[in-house]
């Protein structure tokens, strides 16, 4: 029986037209087995189309996918922005597809070739070699910066196998290096191209991406991204940091909630002051002996309790009220309009 052809797949983050477009170029068959080397999904217009085809084809015993630092985010649920897009991009079926990727492999060999997402730390077998270096995990590379300070892994590297990885872009072509090295992220998503090795022959083939995906990627999600977040239940301060993380992409969602958070903060005073006035009103009405009962069923009681007892000031009320809904609470207990509606919400 004739060994199988492997096709070794870079970084396709994605970009399922591309992958169809190589696919028809090196003319895949039943027989092949398509490896990628991981980062399959994020940054892309189409992750989910690029996971369900690799998912059916793993099925089957015809594919192979490899633990990318892509995967394993989601896997351990370390979310930037391109994640937070591919989680919007499966909906409901994010659940699931983070519980496939838990399971790959972060490594691969073939008679020919060894194969992994990101690195080998030189002079340690593949067995003993650690998830973090062979996934490209930012602890995984700084431990490879201090074992080889200004050196790339693939200079140093001597064998005993050919190896092909992904992770860092390394141009428009592949690297190819003395026969053994052969880095395969040619930059799709950014415009660049989606690049194979096949093998027993150590062919390349590539084609040119379709467009700059991540750049439009951004721009389409930035809104639904923004607008999923848990605003309402973010501390104040949490929800300032939050959106410092998108300021270098602008847009006007930005401009709202921020503009949203600035009324929320500023209507502070107003609630401090509507708490002092509201139980001055309580006070005269039922004196002393009575007022602790009055507020018995008020859901700010401990606020009207401390401002009776004139020990309310602005820090307690923000304490008290350290997140978009409390504060919209207060405000709406006390009969407060808030000033600015929030983005979800105007309109």
């Amino acid at each position: 029986m004739s060994t199988p052809r492997h096709i070794i797949i870079g970084d396709i983050h994605g970009c399922y037209q591309e992958l169809c477009d190589l696919l028809d170029l090196v003319g895949v068959t039943d027989s092949d087995i398509v490896v990628s080397v991981g980062d399959l999904v994020d940054r892309g217009p189409d992750s989910p189309s690029v996971l369900r085809y690799f998912q059916e084809r793993c099925a089957a015993g015809r594919a192979v996918v490899l633990m990318g630092n892509h995967e394993r985010k989601h896997v351990k649920q370390i979310f930037s922005y391109s994640q937070e897009i591919t989680r919007l991009q499966f909906g409901v079926e994010y659940a699931a597809a983070t519980e496939w990727m838990s399971r790959l492999p972060y490594h691969y060999e073939t008679p020919d070739c060894i194969v992994v997402h990101a690195a080998l730390m030189p002079g340690v077998a593949l067995a003993e070699q650690r998830e973090e270096i062979l996934s490209g995990s930012v602890s995984g590379e700084r431990e490879l910066t201090s074992a080889l300070g200004e050196r790339y892994w693939h200079e140093v590297y001597t064998g005993p196998k050919p190896v092909a990885f992904g992770h860092h872009v390394v141009g428009p072509q592949p690297l190819v290096d003395r026969g053994l090295i052969y880095g395969l992220d040619t930059g799709a998503c950014h415009g660049g191209r989606l690049t194979a090795l096949c093998l027993p022959g150590f062919t390349i083939h590539s084609v040119p991406a379709r467009a700059d995906h991540w750049e439009n990627e951004k721009r389409k999600w930035q809104e639904p991204v923004l607008l999923a977040k848990p605003w309402l239940d973010m501390g104040l301060a949490k929800a300032r940091r939050e959106l410092e993380r998108y300021a270098d992409e602008g847009g006007s969602t930005i401009v709202a909630i921020k503009t949203w958070l600035d009324s929320l903060t500023d209507l502070m005073p107003r609630c401090h002051a509507g708490l002092m006035q509201e139980a001055a009103r309580l006070g005269a009405q039922h004196g002393a002996a009575g007022f602790s009962a009055s507020v018995e069923s008020h859901p700010f009681k401990a606020l009207l309790q401390l401002a009776h007892r004139g020990r309310l000031d602005l820090a307690a009320v923000q304490g008290r009220c350290a997140t978009p809904r409390k504060t919209l609470e207060l405000a709406a207990a006390l009969g407060i309009p808030v000033p600015v509606a929030a983005p979800w919400a105007a309109g």
